[in-house]
């Protein structure tokens, strides 16, 4: 009986421990400074990701910056001209304020923009038939929320198929990655995550949020029957908002299925 008594105390004495460690671990925090790396000075305005939680943040005046986070947490660091880099939580960092992280200046070679204005001539007649007309259409499926974007309503056929299908690419993305996916909506409610991705339309920083390639990313907007003209000139927010409804779909119709 006393071997039982102990045993349950031990036991009691663990867990109490384990939810108060783990208590402690929710609520620590990072602290650090973003610097160029070529010369030391500070950055500011350098937006700050923990992947893992899904939370951001930016660098102040002086290039601190503050966030939560745990051990064996992913942070992103990402600025215009600058090369992203992801760093790994470990105790020291936990432990120690002022964590200096350097950013390495990218050189970006400006390609030529032609711009081919339209030749109006005054004749609305005429001006209009010149004009290009974008035959991405939109439509929607009975009982979803969001619609897809193509070039003929009958194309919702190969959507479907693909959902199904199991051996598509959309299926081995979504099924791989699902756990990542869930986190969609928690990425757009947050306010730093959501003013990053609509300054951005690279995307890397997109790219390493749901963490899928960025070739696989426009696999799953053409899947999803958006236009390539869509895929080429969307900001990163748009592209989110686009995968992410197209992943709830696709959970609807597989629950449907």
């Amino acid at each position: 009986m006393k071997n039982l008594f102990l045993i349950i105390a031990l036991c009691l004495f663990t867990y109490g421990y384990s939810q108060q460690d783990q208590s402690n671990q929710e609520d620590t925090e990072v602290n650090g400074i973003v610097v160029n790396a070529e010369n030391d000075f500070p950055m500011s305005n350098v937006h700050v990701l923990n992947l893992t939680q899904v939370v951001g943040t930016i660098t102040n005046n002086e290039g601190a910056f503050k966030i939560r986070a745990a051990v064996n947490d992913t942070l992103y660091f990402s600025f215009i001209g600058f090369k992203p880099i992801k760093v790994r939580v470990t105790n020291d960092i936990l432990k120690f304020d002022g964590t200096r992280i350097g950013l390495t200046e990218l050189a970006y070679a400006l390609e030529e923009v032609v711009v081919r204005p339209y030749q109006l001539t005054g004749y609305l007649e005429i001006d209009a038939k010149n004009i290009p007309v974008n035959n991405a259409y939109r439509y929607s499926i009975s009982g979803l929320n969001t619609g897809y974007e193509a070039g003929n309503p009958r194309r919702v056929s190969k959507v479907l198929k693909a959902i199904f299908d199991p051996a598509t690419t959309l299926n081995n993305i979504f099924s791989k990655k699902s756990r990542q996916l869930r986190k969609l909506k928690q990425m757009k409610q947050d306010d730093e995550i959501r003013n990053l991705l609509a300054s951005k339309f690279d995307r890397e920083t997109l790219s390493a949020l749901i963490q899928v390639d960025k070739d696989n990313i426009e696999d799953i907007l053409r899947t999803c029957n958006y236009s390539s003209e869509f895929i080429k000139t969307a900001n990163d927010l748009q592209i989110l908002d686009a995968i992410s409804g197209c992943y709830e779909e696709y959970k609807v119709l597989n629950r449907e299925n």
